[in-house]
Parts: C-alpha cells; structure tokens; sequence
C-alpha cells in the first residue's frame, strides 16, 4: 500500500496508540470525581495540558483539549463572535479557508454578522495590505489559515501578526491543522490556535486550541465547566494524553522530518512534472507535506479509483468536502479555468513516504493517464 492521503488523515504511531490504551486501561475514573480514582485522572490530565503548554512554548491555562480541527475553529471563530458581538460584529477571513472555518462564517452570516472574505493571489496567499484596507472600526476577528490544506500554500501569519499588534481589540485566530510538525509557527501575535491530533499522526477525536490569557469566549458547550468553562464534557483523558504524545514525538525531530519532506516533496514535483497532461497547482514556496495537481478533462474520481485499484492512494479537495464532486473553491479563488478547478487531485506526503513510494506512483499515475485518454 502507498497512502498519499495524510493530509486527510495520519497513520496513528504505535506508542500513541499504547498510551491510549494504557490510559484507558488505568485511569478511566472521570476526572472530575472527588474519589482518588478521579484525582489521579485529573492529576495525569494536568501533566498532559502542563507538557503540551511546554511544547508549545505557552502557559498551561491557554491549552483547550478538543476533539479536533473542526471543533477548535468553532469554539474560537464563534466564541469570540458570540462573546464580542456588542462591540462589533465585522469578521475578516479569506477565500480558501478550511470548510470548517468557511462555513462556519457563512452561517454567522445568517445571523447578522457581516464577513470580509479576502482574495488571493494566483499562489493562494492573501495581501497583507487588503487585509489592513478591509480592518473597520466593528472588525472584532481576523481569521487566517496558516497553511492550505488543497494547495500547501502558506500565508506569512508572523508579518499578519505584527501587523494586527496596532489594533489591540482585534482578536487573531489561526487554523494550523496543516501546519504543525511541518511548517514551524510561533504563536507570538496570535490570540487563537487550532491544532488536530489526527494529522500528526495521533488519534482521530483529539486536538487543542490555544487560547492567550486574557481573551474571553462564549462556551458553545454549557455544563459541567470543564476546560476553563469554554468546553463542558467528560474530558477525554485518554485521547488528550495520546494527543500530547504524538505532539512531542513531531516536536522531537519536527527540524530533521520537515527536511526530509521537502526533499520527498521536490522529488516529485520534479517527477510530475515530466507527465504530459499534467498541470501543477502548487505554488514553489508551499507547504513540504501537500502537492495539488490538475489533469484537465479526467474526472478526478476515476483517477482515485483507477490507483486505489493499484493500492496508491489520494485524493481530491479536502477530506471535508472531497464527496462534493463540484469545483474546487481553493482553485477557483487561485483564478485557474474551469478545466483545472475541476479536476484537482491532492498528493499529500508523510515521513514515512519514500523515493520507492513516489516512483511506483508516478508509474501508476502516468499508466492511468494513457489509458484514460484512450477511452
């Protein structure tokens, strides 16, 4: 098998999934029970926020465990919207966010906020000028993707950052899903940061989003005042612990693995390039773990079924929406013609991926094509 699809999700690592179940196994007490069962759960839940904070160079109470990328972008994009709404109610975002961040907008929209959605340049980055041009008296939130999850293409969020630093009650949030272990984020300047377990090679179901001191939320959930009182529920001690394991086994070697995907990634930029047909999405500059690619007037469906028949797999759009068979939204904000945003594939790289791997599929991928063409 060779899956290029870990930008949709990560192969679990073996000792993550050992922690999980160790966890599980021996500290399944709720960690809000008065008994010492519940206390040493809460214990091990606090040395899991305590070693997480320590990785990401933050304090201990600015650490939410979520379930994931989704319920991260929520919590912040309508937690700041529900909480500030008094004092204005324009939000600022761009045209290829995650459908998690996307949507979520769209449906603020509904209920009387109004939503700047920036452009982007043919490389998927936004000017940082539009940006300051679209800032208005009532703008409460500025929410930016650091890294695309279609195209790879990174948004220069440190310069955004000390940017916004001149509007002080502006609140700046981040989705770095794709980001983390990849590409490295300092969250100097950022009040607002979404992390998911799943894409670091963790667990499906966990995730954390950093929360600066100081900046106030409407809880989405409402109940038992877990997280701070911005997320009720049961804590998932498990999967929180997990997830802090495959955060500090990115965090280890994030310098080493990251060189070794952009050497995997330019390899095959350089192999799909000497396919005839095939057009490439990705900008020069973009992520080391993500390549985007178009092959006009092939349905990209058929192409993911004809290599999963050869055991490659890949896929097309993000994992959210890859079942939409529409035009690509990403593409169609990069200005690319019908033909290309509608057949758009995702290559998306791991540390485990080799030279090997990428030969085999450039094969498969270029056998696939002839063929289709024949038809």
């Amino acid at each position: 098998m060779i899956y290029l699809d870990n930008s949709a999700t990560t192969q679990p690592a073996a000792s993550v999934i050992k922690s999980f179940q160790q966890v599980t196994e021996r500290f399944f007490a709720n960690p809000s029970s008065l008994h010492h069962l519940g206390g040493d759960a809460e214990k091990l839940l606090n040395r899991a926020r305590e070693q997480a904070a320590q990785l990401l160079r933050v304090k201990m109470d600015e650490m939410i465990f979520t379930s994931g990328g989704t319920e991260g972008n929520n919590v912040a994009i309508k937690g700041i919207a529900f909480e500030h709404h008094k004092r204005g109610k324009h939000l600022i975002t761009t045209e290829i966010e995650h459908p998690s961040v996307y949507d979520t907008f769209k449906n603020l929209e509904k209920i009387g906020f109004e939503v700047t959605y920036l452009p982007v340049n043919e490389n998927g980055v936004i000017s940082i000028t539009d940006l300051e041009d679209a800032i208005r008296a009532d703008t409460i939130l500025v929410s930016i993707m650091h890294v695309n999850n279609e195209l790879g293409s990174i948004q220069p969020i440190q310069a955004i950052g000390e940017r916004l630093k001149k509007y002080p009650k502006l609140f700046f949030h981040v989705d770095d899903v794709q980001g983390l272990g990849k590409v490295p984020l300092s969250l100097e300047n950022i009040d607002l940061c979404t992390y998911s377990g799943h894409k670091i090679h963790g667990l499906k179901g966990t995730g954390l989003l950093y929360v600066r001191r100081g900046t106030k939320l409407f809880p989405l959930f409402h109940g038992g005042n877990q997280e701070f009182g911005i997320r009720s529920g049961t804590e998932n001690v498990a999967g929180y612990v997990s997830f802090v394991k495959a955060l500090r086994l990115i965090k280890e070697s994030e310098k080493e693995k990251s060189k070794q995907l952009y050497e995997l990634h330019r390899f095959t930029v350089e192999c799909l390039k000497n396919i005839d047909g095939v057009n490439l999405n990705t900008p020069a500059n973009a992520a080391p773990h993500i390549i985007n690619i178009s092959i006009p007037h092939i349905k990209p469906e058929i192409m993911i079924h004809m290599l999963s028949e050869a055991n490659i797999y890949i896929s097309t759009k993000s994992a959210c929406s890859s079942k939409q068979l529409d035009d690509s939204r990403v593409l169609a904000a990069c200005g690319y013609s019908n033909a290309r945003k509608s057949s758009g594939l995702r290559i998306s790289l791991s540390y485990h991926n080799t030279k090997q791997d990428i030969d085999v599929f450039i094969h498969e991928l270029n056998k696939s094509i002839k063929q289709l063409k024949k038809i």
